[in-house]
């Protein structure tokens, strides 16, 4: 069955009724979907999930206690060696769910890095993503490299230099034009 990476900002507190239409179709596909437990949109998403009464979720955490899991679903935790709290913690989270995901919904407020981060794994795992832009209302579609940079057109300057402290934002994107190509090739001849 189809398994659904749902994430997005952590300031995105109410959901627009475009994701939740998309959320619903989500549901009505009976699609298994995985996401976090922060706050934002992730409570946001399972507040909606809980609403619906919808059973098929995974609460994904790193650690060994969930920060929200509002539907009691079963929880998936992560371990990681890395300090209680921090960017390195969570993102070990963020790994395994674009690790075991077949595709990704990302709700962004083109500042977010670990939602950017998280489109941007994905594609290195060679899957798609629709990333719907909170300020815009308007859903982009994420499947090779140009289609994250269109993406990163949405930023401000200022949110691509603090992408570009945090993540390494434009090593990241030289890396996947880099190896992209490659992959599709693979794929080609197979």
């Amino acid at each position: 069955m189809t398994t659904i990476f749902i994430s997005g900002s952590l300031q995105i507190k109410n959901l627009d009724s475009n994701v939740l239409n998309r959320i619903d179709n989500i549901i009505s596909s009976k699609f298994n979907i995985i996401i976090g437990d922060a706050d934002g949109v992730d409570s946001s998403i399972q507040n909606h999930l809980v609403n619906k009464n919808y059973p098929n979720v995974t609460v994904y955490c790193s650690g060994n206690q969930a920060r929200n899991n509002l539907g009691k679903w079963p929880v998936k935790y992560i371990e990681t060696t890395h300090s209680v709290g921090s960017r390195a913690f969570f993102t070990a989270k963020d790994l395994a769910l674009a690790s075991d995901a077949d595709y990704g919904f990302m709700i962004w407020d083109t500042k977010s890095t670990g939602t950017l981060s998280n489109v941007i794994e994905l594609l290195s795992n060679g899957k798609k993503s629709v990333v719907y832009i909170n300020k815009t209302k308007e859903f982009i579609n994420v499947s090779q490299v140009n289609d994250l940079e269109a993406l990163i057109s949405f930023m401000s300057e200022s949110a691509i230099e603090k992408a570009e402290i945090k993540m390494g934002l434009k090593k990241k994107i030289d890396l996947l034009k880099f190896v992209q190509p490659s992959l599709f090739e693979e794929k080609l001849s197979s």
